[in-house]
C-alpha cells in the first residue's frame, strides 16, 4: 500500500471534539506556527545585571515581582529600562547592567526619632518610631546610628532593611545580619534617622480589598465597608492592593505612577552610574491619586486617568486630567495654559489607556473612548467608540501594525478604526480555565519578529500567571500553552523581547531554543497533538507500520535533541 501524506491545517481549535476538528491541531504547549508549520518556541537567557542596593534580594536580580517594563534611550545614548515591581522601582543601564534602586522616599524622620532594642541571641531588632506609617514588607534605611554595645555595630545598623512585622503604629521589627549578644543593650544613640521608601504593594490581587469591593468606590475589609470618598481603615489601601505601575517618558526623563498613588518624576543624569531616586510631584494642583499615567505623543501633555479633582483629595475613577503642554508642573486650568480635565460618562472606572495612531484609546470597565488633541480652547476631545464591552485589566491591550488588540472578560477584541470581536477558536477553552479574580495581573505584549500578540493569564487553579494564548495577526492563527511570566516588553531598542520571571529575573526571549537560565542550558519540553484524522474512509481499516517524519533541530544547544511520536488510535 502506498504511503499517504498527512497535511494538517495550521492553528489549533478547541471549540469542538478531536473528531469534529479533523485535519487540524487540538493540543499544544510551547509551540508556535510559522509559515503554516508548527515550530518550538524560541528559548530564553537571563540578564546578568544585579541590584546596586546594599540589601541583597533573597532571589534573582531585584526585589519583588515585576509588573512593568519600559525601555528608552537618552540623549547621551544610554539604553535605560524602567522596572516596576510590587516592592521597588529600578532603572537598568544597558543590557546586563546594574539595576539601580530609584524607589521614591515616603518620609524621613528627625534625628533621634528612631531607637533600637535587641534581644540576646536573636537577630530580631525592635524599632520604635512614633507614627512610622510602615507596613510589613516596606523598606527603611537608617543613618547616624551608633553601636548597641556588642556585635550590633554602627556598620550593621546604618544600612537598608525590610520591615518584618508591625506591632503598632510606633513599633515594628527588622532582622539583623548577626544575632545580638548580652552587650547589645544600647538604643542606637540620639542621632539615628530613618528614611522610609514608599509603601510596598501586593504581588497578587486581594479579594474584597480596594476598588469595586463593597459599595461603589468603597473598601471592604471583611468586617466593615466604607462609602464613596471615605478614608480607608488603617492598613487598607495602596499598600495591600496589587501593585501595578504605569510609566512614560517626558523627554529623556521618566514619569511613573503606582496605581492608586501619586505621580513621581525621575530626572536622568549624564553619568549613567549616578541615579537619584524618583521624586513626588507636588507643584500646584498635581494629582495626588492616579490610576494610570501617560505622556501624549501630541504636544507632550502628561495625562492622568482616575484622579482626584482640583482642590479635592477624593479620587474620581472616571476623571481624566492633563497638565499644560510641555509642563508637567502646571495642572491648574487658566486662559494662559492648556491644562484641563474631563469626566467620562460610560462605566464606573477608567481601567487603562493606550497611545494609538493619531489618538489615545481609553477603556473604562464597560466602554472604549477615542481621545484626540483639538488644541485650544477645548484641548482634548472625547468620542465614544463602543459601549457594553469589557477589558480584563490595565495591561490587557497591545498594538501592532496600527491595530489594537485586547483581552476582554469573555472574548478578544480588535480595533482598526472600528471595534470588532476577534474570532478565536480557543475562546471556550481559555475562558473555561481562567482565574478572572486575578485579571489585573493579566498582560499583553507583542512579538513583532513573529507577528504575534501574546496574552499571559492565570489559569483557574492559580493566583499567579502560568498560561498564555497567542494570536498570529499575519497568518490569523492561534496557539496556547503554559509559561510563568510577570511582565513583557518587545522593544526594538534591545536585541530580543524581554520578560520577567517569578524568580525576580529579567530574561531575553527568542534566544536559542533552550532555557538559558540554567547552567548548562536545559531543553524546553514542548508538544503538539493533532486532532483525529482518517487514513481510509468507510469500512476500510488502516494499518500504520511506518512513519517518515520531517523535522529539524536547528539551533539546539543540547546534545542529542530528540522528539517522540505517539500514535493514538480510536
Amino acid at each position: 500500500m502506498p504511503l499517504q501524506k498527512l497535511q494538517l491545517r495550521p492553528g489549533v481549535n478547541r471549540e469542538s471534539t478531536t473528531l469534529a476538528n479533523e485535519g487540524t491541531y487540538f493540543e499544544m504547549d510551547k509551540v508556535r506556527f510559522r509559515s503554516g508549520y508548527p515550530e518550538k518556541l524560541g528559548g530564553w537567557v537571563a540578564d546578568t545585571g544585579t541590584t546596586t542596593s546594599t540589601l541583597t534580594p533573597p532571589a534573582g536580580s531585584f526585589w519583588g515581582v515585576c509588573r512593568s517594563l519600559w525601555n528608552w534611550i537618552t540623549l547621551s545614548s544610554y539604553n535605560l529600562l524602567g522596572v516596576g515591581t510590587n516592592l521597588k522601582f529600578y532603572i537598568q543601564s544597558g543590557s546586563g547592567g546594574a539595576f539601580y534602586d530609584i524607589t521614591p522616599i515616603r518620609s524621613t524622620t528627625s534625628a533621634g526619632d528612631v531607637t533600637f532594642a535587641a534581644t540576646n541571641g536573636s537577630t530580631t531588632l525592635t524599632i520604635t518610631d512614633t507614627a512610622h506609617g510602615a507596613q510589613a514588607g516596606d523598606f527603611v534605611t537608617y543613618s547616624g546610628a551608633v553601636s548597641l554595645g556588642g556585635v550590633i555595630t554602627a556598620t550593621i545598623l546604618n544600612a537598608e532593611f525590610q520591615v518584618v512585622s508591625v506591632t503598632s503604629s510606633s513599633v515594628y521589627t527588622i532582622t539583623s545580619s548577626v544575632a545580638a549578644n548580652a552587650s547589645d543593650v544600647g538604643n542606637g544613640g540620639a542621632s539615628t534617622v530613618g528614611t522610609y521608601q514608599i509603601t510596598t504593594g501586593s504581588d497578587v490581587f486581594t479579594t474584597s480589598v480596594g476598588w469595586g469591593a463593597g459599595g461603589w468606590g468603597g473598601i471592604t475589609t471583611g468586617y466593615t465597608s466604607t462609602g464613596w470618598g471615605s478614608a480607608a481603615p488603617a492598613g487598607v489601601g495602596l499598600g495591600v492592593q496589587l501593585r501595578l505601575w504605569s510609566q512614560s517618558n517626558f523627554g529623556e526623563d521618566l514619569i511613573f505612577n503606582p496605581r492608586g498613588g501619586g505621580l513621581y518624576y525621575w530626572n536622568t543624569n549624564a553619568n549613567p552610574n549616578i541615579f537619584d531616586r524618583g521624586t513626588l510631584l507636588t507643584a500646584g494642583d498635581t494629582p495626588d491619586i492616579c490610576n494610570f499615567v501617560m505622556v501624549s505623543d501630541a504636544s507632550r501633555f502628561v495625562i492622568c486617568f482616575g484622579v482626584n479633582d482640583y482642590g479635592s483629595a477624593v479620587q474620581n475613577p472616571m476623571l481624566i486630567r492633563w497638565s499644560d503642554q510641555e509642563d508637567y508642573t502646571q495642572w491648574t486650568p487658566a486662559v494662559t495654559n492648556q491644562a484641563g480635565s474631563y469626566t467620562l460618562s460610560h462605566g464606573s472606572a477608567v481601567i487603562t489607556a493606550l497611545q494609538a495612531r493619531q489618538e489615545i484609546l481609553v477603556w473604562t470597565d464597560s466602554a472604549i473612548y477615542s481621545m484626540q488633541y483639538l488644541g485650544p480652547p477645548y484641548v482634548w476631545g472625547f468620542q465614544l467608540l463602543a459601549d457594553n464591552l469589557s477589558i480584563v485589566g490595565p495591561n490587557a491591550p497591545a498594538t501592532a501594525n496600527n491595530v489594537v488588540y485586547r483581552m476582554g472578560v469573555d472574548k478578544f477584541y480588535m480595533y482598526s478604526g472600528r471595534v470588532e470581536t476577534l474570532y478565536c477558536p480557543l475562546r471556550q477553552y481559555i475562558y473555561g480555565n481562567i482565574n478572572l479574580s486575578q485579571s489585573f495581573q493579566f498582560f499583553a505584549g507583542t512579538n513583532e519578529g513573529y507577528n504575534e500578540i501574546w496574552w499571559y493569564y492565570c489559569s483557574a487553579g492559580s493566583t499567579t500567571i502560568d498560561s498564555y494564548v497567542v494570536y498570529n495577526y499575519l497568518e490569523k492563527i492561534w496557539s496556547y500553552g503554559t509559561l510563568a511570566r510577570s511582565a513583557w516588553l518587545d522593544s526594538p531598542l534591545r536585541v530580543q523581547p524581554m520578560a520577567t520571571t517569578y524568580g525576580n529575573q529579567l530574561v531575553y526571549h527568542e534566544s536559542g531554543v533552550d532555557d538559558g537560565t540554567t547552567n548548562p542550558p536545559s531543553p524546553i519540553s514542548s508538544y503538539i497533538q493533532s486532532a483525529d484524522f482518517n487514513i481510509g474512509d468507510g469500512h476500510n481499516y488502516g494499518f500504520v507500520w511506518r512513519i517518515i517524519p520531517d523535522i529539524t533541530f536547528d539551533g539546539s544547544y543540547v546534545n542529542n535533541p530528540s522528539v517522540a511520536f505517539t500514535m493514538r488510535p480510536r
